[in-house]
């Protein structure tokens, strides 16, 4: 995790919260050259920054979460990875030429266990996200991932992967590359891996490109990331020609981790720092670290056999509905 103290990038519902920090700073700064003692007001405008930000996480809307979920300083994988890990090494190359940079993998030690961990990666800045595709991985990362897969269950590691990507990279060079074909084998081989699998959205999970690595016996979900079969502008584009009504598509799809865990579509919410994940990305980073470490000592008591079946039933639950005879 970086260290260096940067300015915050703030959203559009977040300018309360910076007027009156700068209100604070302004009142602080008088009062030291005054010689004033202001400590009492200032307690008390602290606290009603706390409660206001507080105010304004606990009800933000869907497109606000989405907003939330792509902030550039949101944790990514290799953020988390160095967090929770004792020992980490970054495995490249799919074996047959390529080395997607934007879905990173390796072996890893979790308290004490031998892990294979792997996720998408974005950027930090324009430069970086260009370098790592906006973490939309290539045929080519989908099959370093299933290559890393096999390697742990080859010897008996469990899988964790994190989400974080708008889709897989929807360019003509990467369908001739047989985009389609590589997620879909992924799909179908995570489905026969006999060690445990944990896998969790930690920002914006979108499309067949999060499927990629998204088949588990556990599905979290960080409170403010979104999962969802598209992203909003897409799906605004192809039903109403017209991507301005992004926010109308955002609350129709039922992206947020509230829906989806009441659609039983996602196993568990992480909850998330006051502000978001990237407020205090240590914190965000014990929480996931210990949801890890709790899933992971319920999977390993099961056997093999039970674990792929017990993951069979998860997703073929997942769209199940009732017909309601209202005659």
């Amino acid at each position: 995790m970086a260290t260096t103290e940067r300015k915050p990038l703030l959203l559009d519902f977040e300018k309360p919260l910076a007027e009156l920090a700068n209100r604070i700073e302004q009142i602080r700064q008088l009062a030291e050259e005054n010689g004033v003692d202001v400590s009492s007001q200032i307690r008390q405008l602290e606290t009603r920054a706390m409660q206001l930000r507080e105010e304004i996480f606990s009800s933000l809307t869907p497109t606000q979460r989405l907003q939330v979920a792509r902030h550039p300083r949101r944790p990514s994988t290799l953020d988390y990875i160095q967090a929770i890990t004792d020992e980490w090494m970054e495995l490249h190359g799919d074996r047959g030429g390529s080395d997607d940079p934007a879905l990173v993998g390796g072996v890893a030690r979790l308290g004490g266990q031998p892990v294979v961990m792997l996720g998408h990666q974005k950027g930090r800045d324009t430069k970086d996200n260009i370098a790592r595709n906006f973490g939309m991985a290539s045929p080519g990362g989908y099959r370093k991932a299933m290559r890393l897969m096999e390697h742990a269950n080859k010897f008996s590691m469990p899988i964790i992967t994190f989400i974080d990507t708008p889709g897989a990279l929807p360019t003509v060079v990467a369908e001739q590359g047989g985009q389609g074909e590589a997620i879909a084998y992924n799909l179908r081989e995570m489905f026969r891996l006999e060690v445990p699998i944990i896998c969790t959205v930690i920002g914006e999970g979108g499309s067949g490109g999060a499927l990629g690595i998204g088949v588990g016996d556990r599905l979290m979900m960080f409170e403010h990331s979104v999962y969802t079969v598209a992203t909003p502008e897409a799906c605004a584009a192809i039903l109403w020609k017209d991507s301005s009504k992004a926010p109308q598509a955002t609350l129709a799809l039922k992206i947020t981790s509230n829906d989806l865990k009441n659609l039983g579509i996602i196993d568990q919410i992480l909850t998330e720092p006051v502000g978001g994940a990237h407020s205090d990305p240590l914190q965000a980073a014990q929480t996931l670290k210990q949801a890890l470490l709790d899933n992971l000592e319920e999977l390993v008591r099961l056997t093999p056999q039970q674990r792929r079946q017990l993951r069979y039933e998860k997703f073929r639950a997942i769209g199940s509905f009732q017909e309601l005879d209202v005659s």
